[in-house]
């Protein structure tokens, strides 16, 4: 049987961890000193290998880069992170994963569903590396499946919206047709009925595959939100990786709100002219997840099995940075009700 848990608030209360916006590219690694395994002299410990769009993404890639410098800081051990290829296969991403675990890396995690088959049989082949997997779900006595309440988050973001709107209509652009961005959907579309049924939402897929570059490609996103935009929609919420920054500046350039995702995107500093119209996000701690699998790790009692980060231990949420979040008639007061409903089991969050 695999072990199956929820990880408590204070294993994964670190979602406030500043992001590193950085937007270059690349593999790097810094050097230093104390826990991890041992290769080379050189004490080496968390690396991660980056999802389509790669560091830099101001908000799903960047997210796990935060919980990688909290890890070095805290454990003053070598790390590294590593960008993906064009049009990689599966077969790229266990070269990679295999790499680092030659290199001594412990823990190893794919950032990303897509890293599933690569990190299958990989991590068959090193039994005594950790591992660890953003997004989806990989049997392993040795693998923690990092997962999380996407559609929680997202309801509390069609809550949001629904508050928000003065058209009555509300967009949301997706990256890839997959069921993970599904949840996504299904969530928004829910919290926005439950609040007024009368708004519409539109929906939009960017690409039926990641290859097409649903994630990665911000044209992309700036054109399906214009045509939102277009039919009288005035807040689109996104869940498209690099492709949403497409959306948020198409949604500022109009002048109507934008709802972030994974990351508090109104804190993005390569976001910061569109800042204004980013009225909220729906945040993922993925930061926290991949710091929280480190500190096992360095603490000798590695998670494993399925690991569920949702709104009762804070793992998914709604932020009010904007202070024009606070502004908006009865939206605090909804998304707390519609959080409260949520966590104590009242209200039951669709997946699709």
């Amino acid at each position: 049987m695999r072990r199956i848990s929820k990880l408590t608030s204070v294993a994964v209360g670190v979602a406030s961890l500043a992001l590193a916006a950085t937007a270059c590219g690349g593999t790097s690694s810094e050097a230093g000193s104390g826990g991890g395994g041992e290769s080379g002299g050189e004490a080496k410990g968390l690396a991660i290998a980056y999802d389509i769009g790669g560091k830099g993404d101001q908000s799903f890639n960047d997210a796990a880069y935060a919980g990688l410098e909290k890890a070095k800081k805290e454990f003053g051990y070598k790390t590294a992170d590593i960008e993906p290829t064009e049009g990689e296969t599966d077969a790229d991403k266990v070269q990679r994963l295999t790499s680092l675990a030659k290199q001594g890396y412990n823990p190893i995690v794919g950032v990303g569903f897509a890293y599933g088959p690569a990190m299958e049989e990989v991590a068959k082949k090193y039994p005594k590396v950790s591992f660890g997997i953003v997004d989806s779900v990989v049997e392993g006595d040795n693998v923690a499946s990092l997962v999380f309440a996407e559609n929680e988050a997202s309801y509390l973001a069609g809550v949001a919206a629904a508050k928000a709107t003065k058209t009555d209509t509300v967009g949301f652009v997706g990256g890839v047709d997959v069921p993970l961005i599904n949840k996504f959907e299904a969530g928004f579309e829910q919290g926005v009925k439950d609040t007024n049924p009368k708004v519409k939402v539109l929906s939009q897929y960017l690409t039926q595959t990641a290859e097409e570059g649903g994630f990665s490609s911000p044209d992309k996103g700036k054109a399906a939100a214009e045509a939102q935009l277009e039919k009288n929609a005035d807040v689109v919420y996104q869940a498209a990786g690099l492709s949403g920054q497409g959306v948020i500046e198409a949604a500022a350039t109009a002048k109507k709100w934008a709802i972030g995702v994974d990351s508090d995107q109104y804190k993005q500093e390569a976001l910061a002219k569109y800042k204004k119209y980013i009225l909220t996000s729906a945040t993922k701690d993925i930061g926290g997840a991949v710091y929280a699998l480190a500190k096992s790790v360095e603490d000798g009692k590695p998670l494993t099995g399925t690991q569920t980060f949702d709104l009762k231990v804070n793992g998914v949420g709604l932020v009010d940075s904007n202070p024009e979040f606070a502004k908006i008639p009865g939206l605090s007061d909804a998304v707390t009700k519609a959080k409260e409903g949520i966590v104590d089991g009242s209200i039951k969050v669709k997946t699709e």
